[in-house]
């Protein structure tokens, strides 16, 4: 093959065509471009890389090659979650998600608006009437992203400083909201109960003051543990001035009680479970939800959508509610910077809650909880294992296998070897809990994916 002067995949590779560039913009070289940059941040050395595969076909093979060395839940039985859940997707969300006119990531603007706007305002919509909330963002980077979004709304509504999360949340989630918080912002965990895996209320009261400036708590919690104390949360925190920020999988609003019949201020949480492939743990897209008061809607740093009056008179469109507050408007005064987020993913929730319907949802909750009750109860019976927490679970449960005698990484490896994935270990994160692992129940798993788990654990503990 002869050599080309450029690269296929690389834009503006040729010579002559970087020649033209650097005259526009008035240098000589690229070197003028990169001269602000610190010498000892400079890489000097030469990078390992392999030489280019210029042939799209060869590239295309030699990236499949790498790609199946990985397990994929096609071929093996899942039982890992942990804020990536396996969830069946019905063949018209993919179908919608790759259209031209939805196909990016981007929110867009009228310029570019080809339904984008109503099909996101419909998606709002019904997201709205599950967590039972007037006003939805237009979706955030992942649940992550909108805790942290809503406590810095939380600390703009009120001028306090603190925020209280529990012990027992997500490490990733918290990192996240520890990241995007400071240093304005203090995060203090509440503890959690290790025999209920409830947020542990004396401890909710002996943190909570006049500088707390929300409560932040998950229903069903991150060890999968449905929160029955969520009443009394909620009065705690209102009691001293707080506001309530509950984080949920939206997935269990078809069995669960909507977040703000018992006292939520603000909603949140991930809408993977709606129409999204696990893809390498991300497919994932957050939400934010209030009521339609001023206090909470001027503090929106993303952009919301709404039906108001046109020109015509009689006639109605899709727009953009309270602009001036985000940082399109004003980069300078913008409460927080929200650039290319998850609309795409946000237009395919809409397209999975207008498939389930109120009914579909319903029997998805139930059908999850049944699946989960048969596991646990199997689980519960083999010699070793023991379910970490009483009370009720959603979709996951933790195992702990202190007296198997075996870490959760030993025992996953030999699931691995049956093509069955083990709970995710929770031995680092969570070390209180010992050897246990955070099983996922959903939808796709059948009687016999659970009866395999089942034996193939009788035979390692």
């Amino acid at each position: 093959m002869s050599k080309i002067a450029g690269h296929p995949y690389i834009p503006n590779s040729v010579p002559e065509i970087k020649e033209q560039m650097l005259k526009e913009i008035g240098i000589d070289s690229v070197e003028d471009i990169f001269k602000e940059i610190p010498d000892h941040l400079r890489f000097k050395g030469q990078m390992n890389l392999p030489e280019p595969i210029l042939s799209e076909y060869a590239l295309r093979r030699h990236v499949e090659g790498i790609l199946a060395k990985n397990k994929n839940c096609k071929d093996n039985i899942s039982f890992l979650g942990g804020g990536t859940w396996q969830h069946y997707v019905p063949s018209v969300c993919d179908t919608i998600a790759s259209r031209d006119e939805f196909l990016t990531a981007y929110v867009g603007d009228a310029y570019s608006d080809h339904g984008k706007f109503q099909a996101l305002f419909e998606s709002a919509s019904m997201i709205g009437e599950l967590v039972d909330m007037d006003v939805v963002n237009t979706p955030t980077y992942d649940w992550a992203n909108a805790i942290a979004i809503s406590c810095r709304m939380a600390a703009r509504i009120n001028g306090r400083k603190e925020i209280l999360v529990p012990k027992s949340m997500s490490p990733g989630r918290l990192m996240v909201v520890n990241n995007y918080c400071k240093p304005e912002i203090r995060v203090i965990p509440v503890d959690y109960d290790v025999n209920t895996g409830l947020l542990n209320l004396a401890d909710l009261r002996r943190k909570i003051s006049s500088n707390t400036s929300a409560v932040y708590f998950e229903n069903p919690s991150f060890l999968g543990v449905i929160e029955t104390q969520v009443e009394e949360i909620s009065k705690i925190a209102k009691e001293n001035g707080a506001l309530v920020i509950v984080g949920v999988d939206p997935s269990s609003l078809g069995v669960l009680e909507a977040p703000a019949k018992y006292g939520a201020d603000i909603v949140c949480g991930e809408l993977q479970p709606f129409g999204m492939h696990m893809q390498w743990g991300g497919g994932l897209s957050g939400f934010i939800a209030t009521r339609d008061e001023k206090e909470f809607v001027a503090e929106y740093p993303s952009l919301l959508f709404g039906i108001t009056t046109t020109t015509k008179e009689g006639e109605y469109g899709f727009g953009e509610v309270f602009y001036e507050r985000t940082s399109y408007a004003s980069r300078e005064k913008g409460k927080d910077f929200i650039g290319t987020c998850t609309a795409l993913y946000g237009i395919v929730a809409g397209v999975y809650l207008a498939l389930m319907g109120p009914q579909g949802m319903q029997e998805l909750g139930e059908g999850i909880m049944q699946r989960v009750q048969y596991a646990i109860s199997k689980l519960s019976k083999i010699k070793g294992v023991k379910l970490a927490f009483d009370g009720y679970h959603f979709k996951e449960f933790v195992l702990n296998f202190d007296k198997t005698g075996k870490t959760v990484a030993e025992i996953n490896a030999g699931l691995k070897a049956l093509n069955i994935f083990g709970g995710k270990d929770l031995s680092k994160d969570f070390p209180e809990l010992g050897q246990s692992a955070l099983y996922c129940i959903t939808e796709v798993h059948t009687q016999e994916d659970i009866d395999k788990l089942v034996e193939a654990l009788e035979t390692f503990c």
